[in-house]
């Protein structure tokens, strides 16, 4: 069974097989908005997400955040102001995707394969879902476009098909071994050296803190010339340079191992969460999603970067840290979230863990202090968040 075919089989979409979550982004923005439309977006996911939207020719407008999940708080937002919605579901915590009915919703499903809404997966709320098969599937490369209607499905085929490089095998291997690779250091713990090597070998991109170089002088002239995905290349290819090469077969039979190999993770991953949901750091929304096999579990913790040093020691690498929020990244391209404070303080202060490996992680997380707490404004949300859906996908 291929990819898309176990996705499909999940969502009961219909779904397009692509070489990553960023080209399926891309697509789906081009397809459904138009240059110039208003895009609300949180201000907390992964650089390239931001670029394709510039790169679509849309204006990113950026959401306040709700304190207890780091996910868009729809009551600070008035969406008569925007034309469409881009959810995150941040390390698997769902967006509140009901409260954007009857709006144009494209849901970035990277961090949330297995996330469940009232027993519907997310993915299957707006009128398209784009998954990563890089993220809980850990494949290495790969992603989905499910949409609702068939028709779409031709239409963001013929797309993708422009926009597609040609690949090459030996990059396949490569990619197919390095992640094969991860997934031996991991359970043999043997992440610290592995780490050492990547770096020493010039695997990881350069970045500026946590984000790449934005470069708002080059990003101008690629704007004059939106909506054109190939001159915003060198910002969507960070840490994935062939985001847009073919994938062959090889490919695409690792990812729907991997795929398979989801399903015998969930009672870890749901193990993992409740066991990470009895610290203090915790944070508070995931006690509300103790049912989900989440991608990761957020703490907010005092001394952030600190603690990544001591968790690397112990064998626990750390990723998946979006800091500065896109209105400090790229304040001249976007419009500023109209509460920035909860994204700056999560920003700062969050820590992603995996819980398949809770087990390793608790030792050093136990003696990690709270975030200071955010101011009462900040701090007290207009309305509750939605309680846990049970079901899996």
């Amino acid at each position: 069974m291929t990819p898309e075919h176990i996705v499909a089989n999940r969502t009961g979409r219909f779904c397009l097989p692509l070489p990553s979550n960023r080209l399926g982004l891309y697509l789906a923005l081009r397809h459904w908005c138009h240059p110039g439309q208003r895009l609300l977006m949180s201000p907390l996911s992964a650089d390239e997400i931001l670029f394709l939207v510039l790169a679509a020719g849309l204006r990113p407008v950026i959401a306040p955040l709700h304190p207890d999940d780091g996910n868009i708080d729809v009551d600070g937002v008035d969406l008569g102001t925007v034309d469409a919605v881009l959810t995150t579901n941040l390390y698997g915590l769902p967006d509140r995707v009901a409260a954007f009915a009857g709006k144009l919703l494209i849901e970035d499903v990277a961090h949330a394969i297995e996330t469940t809404v009232d027993g519907r997966p997310l993915g299957t709320f707006g009128v398209a879902g784009v998954f990563s098969l890089s993220k809980h599937a850990g494949a290495g490369s790969g992603g989905v476009l499910a949409v609702e209607h068939r028709s779409d499905l031709r239409a963001l085929e013929r797309d993708r098909d422009r926009l597609l490089e040609p690949g090459a095998f030996r990059k396949e291997v490569y990619t197919v071994l390095t992640s094969a690779a991860r997934h031996a250091a991991l359970r043999l713990n043997m992440v610290r050296p592995a780490l050492r090597a990547m770096r020493a070998l010039g695997m990881e991109e350069e970045r500026e803190g946590y984000r790449i170089a934005s470069r708002p002088h080059d990003l101008l002239t690629a704007l004059s010339d939106a909506p054109s995905l190939p001159l915003f290349d060198s910002w969507v290819r960070a840490d994935l340079h062939d985001y847009r090469a073919r994938r062959g077969h090889l490919s695409r039979w690792y990812q729907a191992r991997r795929l398979r190999v989801l399903p015998r993770q969930r009672s870890r991953r749901i193990a993992g969460v409740a066991t990470l949901a009895t610290l203090p750091t915790v944070a508070p929304g995931v006690r509300g999603h103790l049912d989900q096999p989440l991608f990761r579990v957020p703490l907010l913790v005092s001394g952030r970067d600190a603690a990544i040093a001591v968790l690397e020691r112990h064998g626990i690498a750390t990723g998946y840290l979006y800091d500065p929020p896109y209105d400090r990244y790229l304040p001249d391209f976007t419009d500023p979230s109209p509460r920035p404070e909860v994204a700056q303080w999560w920003g700062r202060h969050v820590l992603p863990v995996d819980p398949l490996y809770a087990y390793r992680a608790m030792p050093v997380l136990t003696r990690l202090a709270p975030a200071p707490p955010l101011p009462p404004r900040l701090a007290t949300s207009p309305a509750p968040l939605p309680p846990a859906a049970s079901g899996a996908v």
